[in-house]
């Protein structure tokens, strides 16, 4: 009996060349990575390098993966790459942001059709007239399932921005530009998309601050992700994210933009 030869795992992330299911939900926290793939029937850890931990398993029989990619666009943008390689055809991304537009509650979830690209990576690979946007289909598929859970949901633009803690710089203000979100990956992932013919998109869940709102007068850190109300809006987006790639995969987001 003969045996194909071990694969090499991809370089930088260690995710498989081959093998991993091509509908992908990717998070920033691994152990985030871990509560979504505990949604799916059979998960099994694949790899676990460094931020990068992945999945798979299937969600109402659709095969899935799931993985995490750290915090920020220039870590992140690798594993976007890698899982294009490794032949992942369609990424969501399901993070946490800072509402920026008015009506926007803790535990809401925005839904992202297109991003702003100040994200610290994509500005060194294209011009910074080339756009982020969503797949029309991915922002479909994220707010009917989004409908369909019951889950407190808006649509808009989300500002991704490489710096988290504020300095010495004023923060350029977007006031006035109706953007709905603030956070820190996303536009790496729809950039990546665009160039590697994928469909993507992105859903995140509000925590209730941005980012000249993480210190108080004093300088004392005020930033508290880890309130109930955003436990029960991240445990809403799991589910969305995960009901959306069944609908992509089926071909049926419906809605309109």
């Amino acid at each position: 009996m003969t045996h194909d030869p071990p694969q090499d795992p991809l370089p930088v992330t260690r995710v498989p060349r081959t093998g991993l299911p091509v509908h992908a939900v990717v998070v920033g926290d691994p152990a985030r990575a871990a509560a979504v793939a505990a949604l799916l029937d059979g998960a099994e850890e694949v790899s676990h390098h460094r931020e990068y931990r992945v999945f798979s398993g299937r969600w109402k029989g659709l095969p899935v993966t799931v993985a995490s990619h750290g915090v920020g666009a220039p870590g992140a943008i690798l594993l976007f790459q890698e899982l294009a390689d490794a032949g992942i055809r369609t990424i969501l991304r399901f993070g946490t942001a800072g509402a920026l537009r008015p009506g926007i509650g803790d535990g809401d979830l925005v839904i992202a059709e297109a991003a702003v690209r100040d994200d610290g990576v994509t500005q060194q690979l294209l011009p910074p007239e080339y756009p982020a946007v969503s797949a029309p289909e991915a922002v479909l598929a994220l707010q009917r399932a989004a409908r369909e859970t019951g889950a407190p949901h808006h649509r808009g633009i989300v500002w991704t921005r490489a710096a988290f803690q504020p300095g010495l710089l004023p923060l350029f203000s977007y006031d006035g530009a109706g953007l709905a979100a603030i956070e820190m990956e996303l536009s790496a992932l729809l950039v990546t998309a665009s160039l590697r013919g994928l469909v993507a998109g992105g859903v995140v869940v509000v925590d209730g601050v941005n980012a000249d709102e993480l210190v108080d007068e004093e300088g004392t850190s005020v930033y508290d992700p880890h309130r109930e109300v955003v436990a029960a809006g991240v445990e809403r987006g799991a589910v969305v994210s995960l009901e959306a790639l069944r609908l992509l995969a089926e071909g049926a987001a419906g809605g309109t933009l």
